[in-house]
C-alpha cells in the first residue's frame, strides 16, 4: 500500500497576517482545497494507494462535507489529546483540547502525531518545567496514539533525528519507536520519517542512500511496518523517493518554495502524479 499524505499546517492564514494563503478567504480555504483536489484524487485512487489530508481543526467540517461519499480521500486532524472522554476522562472537561473521540465523532479517519513541530513544542514546555528526561516526549506521544487507536483513528506517527543527534540516529529512532509504539496495535499506524536536520531553508536535503538506510532500519526494527518520507515530498524528489523500495509514500506540505511560496492544489496533484508515475 502506498500512502500519500498532505499536512496543511496553518496555510490558511492570509498574507496580510503573515501567512501564505492566496487561494481563498480564510473561512472558505478548507473547502476550496477539498473541492479542487478530490475529483482528481478519485481518478488516481486504487486499492494500492490511499490519500489522506490533514486539516487545521477550523476546516475539518467543510473538508469532510466536500469529500463525503468518496473513498478516495481520508480526512485527518492534526494531533489529539493524551486523554479522552470516558469513565476516567469525564464527558467534556477538555477546554483547549482536541480529543480523539471528538475527531472520530465528526468523521475524521486519521491523525498525525509526533510531527517535529509537535515534538519541539512539547520539549520546550518540559524544558520550562526543568524536565530533562529525553524519553518524556515519546511517552506523551504514546498516550496520544493510544487514545487515537482506541477511538478508531488511524495514525501517522512521525519520528526523526535532529542535527545534534545524527551521530546516534539509531539510538534516537529506536527510542522513539520503542516508546511511541509501546502497547499499540501497529496495524493502525504508519511511520513517517522526518530528517529534522535537513528540513528548512539553506539545509542540505537527505539523499537517497541516507533515506534508504533509515527506512531499512525502521522496517527491520518494526517487523515491516509501512514507512513514508516525512521530510517533504516535492516535485524535485518525487521520482527519487518512488525509486526507494522500502519507502511506502510521502508527506506533502508546501508545494512552492520560492516566489509566492505556499500550497497550491494543482501543484499538489502534480507531485502525486510524478510519484505514481502518471
Amino acid at each position: 500500500m502506498k500512502h500519500l499524505y498532505l499536512n496543511l499546517k496553518r496555510f490558511d492564514i492570509p498574507e496580510k497576517f503573515g501567512g501564505v494563503n492566496r487561494l481563498a478567504p480564510a473561512e472558505d480555504w478548507g473547502s476550496y482545497i477539498a473541492e479542487n483536489t478530490w475529483k482528481e484524487l478519485q481518478k488516481l485512487h486504487t486499492d494500492e494507494v490511499e490519500f489522506v489530508q490533514f486539516y487545521p481543526e477550523a476546516h475539518l467540517l467543510k473538508a469532510l462535507e466536500v469529500c463525503k461519499g468518496t473513498a478516495a480521500v481520508k480526512i485527518g486532524c492534526q494531533g489529539v489529546s493524551r486523554k479522552d472522554t470516558g469513565p476516567d476522562g469525564g464527558f467534556g472537561a477538555f477546554t483547549t483540547e482536541r480529543t480523539a473521540n471528538s475527531m472520530k465523532a465528526i468523521g475524521c479517519g486519521y491523525v498525525i502525531i509526533g510531527h517535529c513541530e509537535e515534538r519541539r513544542d512539547k520539549t520546550e514546555i518540559l524544558a520550562e518545567a526543568g524536565v530533562e528526561d529525553t524519553g518524556a516526549v515519546d511517552r506523551l506521544l504514546n498516550q496520544e496514539i493510544r487514545c487515537a487507536v482506541k477511538a478508531g483513528l488511524e495514525v501517522l506517527y512521525c519520528i526523526g533525528e535532529k542535527a545534534q543527534e545524527q551521530d546516534r540516529w539509531q539510538e534516537v529512532l529506536q527510542r522513539q519507536l520503542e516508546t511511541g509504539l509501546c502497547g499499540i496495535d501497529r496495524s493502525k499506524v504508519v511511520i513517517a520519517y522526518e530528517p529534522v536536520w535537513s528540513i528548512g531553508p539553506g539545509k542540505t536535503p537527505a539523499d537517497k542512500p541516507y533515506i534508504t538506510k533509515i527506512s531499512r532500519f525502521v522496517k527491520e526494527f518494526t517487523g515491516g511496518m509501512d514507512i513514508v518520507y516525512g521530510g517533504g515530498l516535492k516535485t524535485d524528489n518525487a521520482e527519487m523517493l518512488a525509486s526507494i523500495e522500502e519507502i511506502d509514500g510521502g508527506l506533502i506540505a508546501l508545494t512552492r518554495f520560492s516566489g509566492e511560496i505556499g500550497f497550491y492544489p494543482d501543484e499538489y496533484l502534480e507531485i502525486i502524479r510524478i510519484y505514481l508515475g502518471k
